[in-house]
């Protein structure tokens, strides 16, 4: 230790103590004094570190930004929805922030399905249990039980279905399938990663900000006016036409009928469709839950799925993708030939441990889990759906989705975002953030502990009485 200057002591850090200061995002290190009693011959140790800004260089590379993803604007959207309501925290340390924002499950996964997972990870640790890579389109026994349990009497056979990391992860494989070229429709309001991956791939043009949409990209407006699914006499033609249903945000599921009207229109203009079904174990009565239920789909239609909002496999990552050997390009070539060089290049199959799980989801107690994991976020729902309509607003979807949107005239959607953060403490979902159409909009997500949703309903009721 150096003398003692003025009752302070200074102290040099080593080089190891300064590094491990800047790796820690230590930018400043000031001095700080503090009141000893004078007869104490001890003073404030003053630590000196190098600033990591200090320790940059002017170095840049001769590689050049990827132009398509210098377009997107701002955040991803539930990101940015993170960071807001990580301000909001720090802003109100003490509040109870429940998030109904963000489309994560909140329930525990059911044990037959964990069990399955667990038994498969422990005999990895033996040299019976024990596999390496397996085949990227995924095991055959859970190729050929989702065939048989979600596509039954429908014509999809097991080599029809590849298995994935989750739905999110084929979005992005099957825009790297079709390239630059292809021209892209959306529905609008619509999941953002449609348009976002669109954007990455250099499939649109610029941001345009006095309409809040890229160029050519063909947004289908879905509104209460036209019960959320397209005038399809006013839409362009396009190659790709990505469709969710039910759909997220709003909530609504396509009828036979619209369906019907959409398969006919991509066969009119011979266009693929991207069907994105994701919520489909929510639907009841005679709404379809699979694209494939409509005559001549398999000529036109590929269909993406996933274990997430069933099983509570959103961390565990496991989905699949359906792609008719029935579908081809205009020169007659399978597109699940080039999609199956796609998996083979760029993934080496899900987590063997996910697919075990997948399995038992689709055993007799697996199924009876999953509808009562689907059966209590539906209840979440109604709770939600029903607070809403009591304080006099305009609701919409909540029967065939865990999604409630809710509609402000006039507002901006992140106005009430923000309102209801301020001051409720929970966090929804921008409706402007799916599309131009959602703007004044909010989207209510039905994941959550049952205690939350009815303690952010009590809150609602206070907020807006």
């Amino acid at each position: 230790m150096s003398a003692l200057l003025n009752n302070h002591v200074a102290i040099s850090l080593s080089s190891s103590t300064s590094s491990f200061f800047a790796q820690n995002s230590f930018d400043v290190v000031r001095t700080q004094i503090v009141s000893v009693p004078s007869s104490k011959k001890v003073g404030v140790c003053k630590c000196v570190a190098t600033s990591p800004a200090a320790e940059q260089t002017d170095y840049k590379t001769k590689v050049s930004r990827n132009a398509n993803i210098a377009k997107l604007q701002a955040g991803y959207l539930f990101p940015e929805i993170g960071r807001r309501k990580a301000a909001h925290m720090l802003k109100y340390p003490d509040a109870q922030v429940i998030s109904l924002g963000i489309g994560d499950t909140t329930e525990p996964i059911p044990e037959v399905i964990t069990s399955a997972m667990a038994k498969r990870a422990l005999g990895l640790s033996t040299v019976e249990g024990y596999s390496g890579y397996g085949a990227e389109q995924g095991e055959k026994e859970l190729r050929a039980r989702l065939a048989s349990t979600f596509y039954s009497n429908l014509g999809i056979e097991e080599d029809d279905i590849f298995v994935s990391d989750g739905a999110k992860s084929d979005i992005s494989r099957l825009q790297v399938l079709f390239g630059s070229n292809v021209t892209m429709a959306v529905q609008d309001p619509s999941y953002p990663a449609y348009v976002d991956s669109s954007v990455i791939m250099g499939q649109t043009g610029q941001y345009q900000k006095d309409v809040e949409k890229f160029g050519k990209i063909e947004y289908m407006k879905c509104t209460p006016e036209n019960d959320f699914f397209p005038d399809l006499s006013k839409v362009s033609r396009t190659d790709i036409i990505f469709f969710c249903s039910p759909n997220n945000p709003t909530g609504s599921a396509a009828s036979r009928e619209q369906l019907i009207q959409l398969v006919k229109f991509a066969k009119d203009n011979g266009s693929i469709i991207i069907y994105d079904s994701a919520y489909a174990m929510y639907v009841s009565g005679d709404t379809p839950k699979s694209i494939f239920e409509i005559p001549g789909a398999k000529e036109v239609a590929i269909e993406t799925a996933s274990f997430s909002k069933y099983a509570g496999f959103t961390g565990v990552r496991l989905g699949w993708t359906v792609v008719p050997k029935e579908l081809k390009y205009s020169d007659g070539f399978l597109v699940a030939k080039d999609f199956n060089r796609i998996v083979c290049t760029g993934f080496n199959g899900a987590s063997n441990v996910a697919q075990a799980g997948g399995l038992a989801c689709l055993s007799p107690e697996g199924l009876k889990a999953m509808h009562e994991v689907v059966g209590f976020y539906k209840e979440n729902t109604q709770i939600i759906v029903d607070t809403f309509t009591s304080l006099g607003f305009k609701v919409y979807g909540g029967i065939h989705a865990p999604y409630v949107w809710v509609h402000f005239p006039g507002q901006s959607s992140w106005d009430v975002f923000s309102e209801i953060l301020e001051k409720t403490h929970v966090v929804t979902t921008p409706g402007s953030g799916f599309g131009p159409a959602g703007e004044g909009f909010v989207r209510v997500s039905a994941f959550g502990h049952r205690n939350n949703v009815l303690e952010a309903c009590r809150r609602f009721k206070e907020l807006y009485k």
